[in-house]
């Protein structure tokens, strides 16, 4: 089965997951972003970013191309922001959400505190789902990486393999 990573990184923390994933599961990767930028550094980060997802924002995104019919798996993978998938994410699933309801799903989440596990059941609800195939939260991955890191990525991969046999 042929699958697809979408993911949106701020700091790098998504975009480091996405591709060990990617490389483990010879998955195809769309990064997608917002047409405006959110700052990435100091107090307007956190101001900007936590207000954006509080409020459920969902920016313009940069155009991407999507094709699903080529793929019967998508991997969502997305920074956590105030226990919210980062809101282009958001963006993307709003603009594609009968064709992911389709497909098999998976989700990782990269965060520096917490919040991921409630980001996870605000999308399961979204899509209908009790549960996602396979769900990956790592502590900022590149930034402060963690010896655990390659193992829970390694688990993560291998439940979605076990599941193309």
């Amino acid at each position: 089965m042929k699958t697809l990573i979408v993911y949106y990184s701020m700091s790098g923390n998504c975009e480091f997951a996405a591709n060990s994933i990617a490389e483990k599961l010879g998955a195809d990767i769309l990064r997608i972003e917002p047409e405006k930028a959110y700052p990435d550094s100091g107090f307007k980060k956190f101001l900007y970013g936590g207000r954006s997802a509080v409020m459920g924002e969902m920016p313009p995104l940069v155009p991407y191309k999507f094709e699903p019919e080529q793929y019967g798996r998508v991997i969502l993978g997305f920074p956590v922001w105030a226990a919210n998938p980062a809101p282009p994410m958001r963006t993307f699933i709003r603009d594609n959400l009968e064709a992911l309801k389709a497909k098999r799903l998976a989700v990782f989440a990269c965060q520096g505190g917490s919040g991921a596990n409630k980001a996870f059941s605000k999308l399961k609800k979204k899509f209908g789902l009790t549960d996602f195939e396979a769900e990956l939260v790592l502590i900022d991955p590149k930034s402060d990486p963690k010896p655990g890191n390659a193992e829970l990525i390694g688990r993560f991969c291998l439940a979605l393999s076990s599941d193309d046999e």
